[in-house]
């Protein structure tokens, strides 16, 4: 187990951004793990868990306590069933399953991170859902002082939301475990339309796996949202808002603020999201309130590929990027009376 002072938390996040910690434990095993989390809590000493630092907003003071980064590593298929440690880089994790000719994630290709995180965020992209595969999480549980396997049914997932993000300083995810589908190489049902029309193909098709996964990543590519040092569209977190869920109500007075702002023929984007609720577009919402792709004039701006993704374009502080992201809140909710609400996780600020 490797211990650091007064350590540079910045390079471990993709955002590039943030102070330093008191304290940097890197951990290799469960155990380690373990031990680092036990010590901190007895001390009363603030703890910082950190995976791939993709969906982290540090402050620009830093984190005053210990930051526990995973580097626990396992990768194991047994039949259809895929086991990860919380360490494994989850985009080659997708990729190794494709190889295997294993279906069930291979459209959530290119998602930077932990396999770790997976399950706090329910992570989803182009029609599937972590939480569609994952039948149990292995964590360490700070409240009971034990390991726990909690069943997928069990974990609360809803909409970027599980049960670990409700409680985020009560569990520690050690491993995660999926079942996949041999479907003799083919991908699952395509749900996502965009997937669909570059492979040429309806929704509810099956393609081979490996054609899908190649599909996402050179849509998520075109969007900057595979991670590459040289493009500062990647210095990013990814989707910084997540897509509105609107009642009844709310959703009819947005329609309403949309045609008095863009016109009557004007019709945004809606998708059912469960007992009468709807939800939107968080990049159709920025944009039309007036940020476009590229906005901003300093150091942190909205990407140029793609309205959802805030970058630091390589000189940026963390105070710039939440000055950017107020900005765009407060103009969408000025523009059409929705608030968005930032998807990664903020340590020492606040949006």
């Amino acid at each position: 187990m490797q211990e650091l002072h007064d350590a540079p938390l910045a390079p471990l996040t993709t955002f590039r951004l943030g102070g330093p910690a008191t304290r940097l434990v890197t951990a290799t095993t469960d155990d380690e793990v373990i031990a680092a989390v036990r010590a901190a809590d007895e001390a009363g000493t603030p703890l910082l868990i950190i995976g791939g630092g993709s969906n982290l907003v540090i402050g620009d003071k830093g984190f005053e306590g210990t930051a526990l980064r995973l580097a626990i590593r396992g990768f194991a298929l047994e039949g259809t069933t895929l086991t990860l440690a919380a360490g494994e880089n989850w985009s080659d994790a997708v990729a190794r399953t494709v190889e295997a000719g294993l279906a069930g994630i291979e459209c959530l290709a290119g998602i930077p991170g932990s396999a770790g995180a997976t399950p706090i965020q329910n992570v989803g992209a182009y029609g599937q859902e972590v939480s569609t595969t994952i039948t149990e999480v292995v964590a360490y549980d700070r409240r009971a002082g034990e390991t726990v396997t909690i069943p997928g049914e069990e974990c609360g997932f809803s909409y970027r939301h599980s049960r670990f993000k409700q409680h985020p300083d009560r569990f520690v995810v050690l491993r995660v475990r999926f079942a996949l589908e041999d479907a003799g190489g083919l991908s699952a049902p395509l749900k996502y339309p965009e997937t669909a029309r570059a492979l040429g193909v309806e929704a509810g098709d099956r393609v081979p796996a490996a054609i899908a996964r190649e599909t996402v990543l050179a849509l998520r590519a075109g969007k900057g949202m595979v991670l590459d040092d040289a493009d500062h569209d990647t210095w990013s977190a990814g989707s910084f808002f997540t897509n509105p869920i609107l009642t009844e109500a709310e959703h009819a007075a947005f329609l309403s603020r949309v045609q008095d702002r863009l016109g009557p023929d004007v019709a945004p984007p809606a998708f059912p999201a469960g007992d009468g609720l709807v939800k939107t577009s968080a990049a159709w919402l920025i944009d039309r309130a007036g940020f476009t792709k590229g906005y901003g004039a300093g150091p942190a701006r909205i990407s140029t590929k793609h309205t959802l993704a805030l970058t630091n374009r390589g000189a940026a502080t963390t105070e710039d990027l939440l000055a950017l992201a107020r900005e765009v809140r407060d103009g969408v909710r000025e523009a059409f009376g929705v608030t968005l609400v930032n998807e990664p996780v903020t340590v020492g600020v606040s949006l």
